[in-house]
């Protein structure tokens, strides 16, 4: 029998997240892994009168491409996506990997060429994001893969991303809107504002928000969700940060991550595994070494680190930044093929000042 909880949260990503309406064309990406959820989102995008376009991908597809593509056919463009992405009012990505770390022994430069040559199609989602043309919503399918980076069993894993993401509440939908107006309270300590200060035992940084918006992040984008965010002004971030996670991308974990950055590159990149990676990585392009994003965590039900970029992002009491590709939205005009979220745990002894006044401290927000 399909979990109840299933239903409910494709009501969630339809009815709210996406908000599909008549004739809106909407793309669904996940693998097979996911099918319960894609099953209950066909159904229900047919029902609100929209049309549904499945992609499904095998769960190993990207170790099979990146161990036998050549150079043509990783600068080869996919199609159908780009279509998509280009034309469609909506996309649903679901990420459901039953192997998350499948690309972990995979080709470097492979994976650095082929990021190279979608990297358009991100800057699409990203563009007639920001226009109010295309509703893309990024969510998760509970797999055992995932369970076992969160080190849970599948079912307690299960429970955790469904209380993260409130389907249990009698009308989630009413939830997330009273969230998001309580979000509202926090950005207004940071709109307007120039400076911001980040000290602690894992951070001493400043940088600019100067002309820049702070968005609202309370579901519309990912499911769980909570953060507020902006992208700091390109060259203003001046001092270090180290990381108090592990950072993943692409399966591949890099741990003891600590940056310096003068007038907003990164000039020092070190960690104590897998250190080439990340070097690497920030230099696919020249938007890799500077930051896209800077963010604080607002949603404490997700308490603790799981591996995955998707909640470890939202974690209460913590702030992250990305390195490369911007939210034109936010005023951000960096951009990049990458866009890789690092985050840092300020529930202790550590606070944000905005123009040197004090509004974030141990965690918490101060008014």
């Amino acid at each position: 029998m399909t979990d109840q909880r299933v239903y409910n949260f494709a009501r969630i990503l339809v009815d709210y997240s996406a908000n599909i309406q008549p004739g809106d064309r909407v793309l669904l990406e996940a693998t097979t892994e996911a099918i319960p959820l894609v099953e209950a989102l066909y159904e229900l995008i047919l029902q609100r009168g929209g049309h549904p376009y499945p992609s499904l991908e095998l769960p190993e597809k990207w170790e099979i491409f990146f161990k036998y593509a050549n150079k043509e056919q990783l600068e080869h463009m996919p199609i159908f996506r780009k279509l998509a992405y280009d034309e469609f009012e909506s996309r649903i990505r679901i990420h459901s990997l039953a192997n998350t770390r499948m690309l972990s022994q995979a080709d470097l430069d492979k994976q650095a060429l082929y990021k190279t040559t979608i990297a358009s199609i991100l800057q699409t989602q990203m563009k007639r994001g920001a226009a109010g043309e295309f509703k893309w919503v990024t969510t998760q399918f509970p797999t055992r893969a995932y369970a076992m980076e969160a080190n849970m069993g599948l079912k307690d894993f299960e429970d955790f991303l469904y209380r993260a993401c409130h389907v249990h509440e009698d009308d989630p939908v009413a939830y997330w809107k009273g969230f998001s107006k309580e979000q509202e309270r926090y950005i207004q300590l940071f709109q307007g504002r120039d400076k911001i200060e980040l000290h602690g035992p894992n951070v001493e940084l400043t940088l600019s928000v100067k002309d820049r918006t702070f968005l609202n992040a309370s579901g519309k984008n990912n499911m769980p969700d909570g953060e507020i965010f902006t992208g700091p002004v390109e060259d203003s971030a001046n001092g270090w940060v180290r990381y108090t996670y592990p950072v993943i991308y692409e399966g591949h974990v890099v741990e003891g991550v600590e940056l310096k950055f003068v007038d907003g590159r990164v000039e020092e990149a070190n960690a104590t595994s897998n250190q080439d990676f990340l070097r690497k990585t920030i230099d696919t392009d020249a938007g890799g070494r500077y930051l896209g994003e800077f963010a604080i965590g607002t949603n404490f039900e997700i308490d603790r680190f799981t591996g995955n970029i998707l909640f470890d992002e939202k974690i209460g009491g913590s702030f992250h930044m990305a390195l490369g590709a911007g939210y034109p939205d936010t005023g951000s005009v960096n951009k990049s093929a990458i866009h890789w979220d690092m985050i840092c745990d300020m529930r202790r002894d550590a606070e944000i000042k905005a123009d040197g006044e004090l509004v974030y401290k141990n965690g918490k927000f101060v008014f």
